[in-house]
């Protein structure tokens, strides 16, 4: 399965390790020091033409990027159509599951 994140990018959903609402792990200062660091490695997109309301960490082979993306947590759920991941709090916050990586 896929997961449309905005404009032209689509990832699968295999490679998505989670979802996380951007006000909200922006918050913490601990967050705000990975940011910093994977933006100065050159691992973040933005895939947003407005203010990005989502933060999407993936990896592909490997190779971990940060997707900051305008849709919100609750709409890339609704996308992923549930498979794989379980609601957190309110709708704010989204934890992938444990699922068997060699499926």
């Amino acid at each position: 399965m896929y997961l449309h994140l905005g404009q032209d990018l689509i990832v699968r959903q295999k490679d998505v390790i989670g979802i996380f609402d951007l006000d909200n792990v922006s918050s913490s200062h601990i967050t705000r020091k990975f940011l910093k660091q994977a933006d100065q490695a050159k691992q973040i997109a933005l895939v947003a033409e407005d203010i990005p309301k989502s933060l999407v960490l993936v990896n592909i082979d490997g190779r971990t990027t940060l997707y900051l993306s305008q849709l919100s947590t609750a709409t890339l759920q609704k996308r992923s159509a549930g498979i794989g991941f379980e609601h957190e709090s309110g709708g704010t916050r989204w934890q992938k599951k444990w699922i068997n990586w060699n499926e």
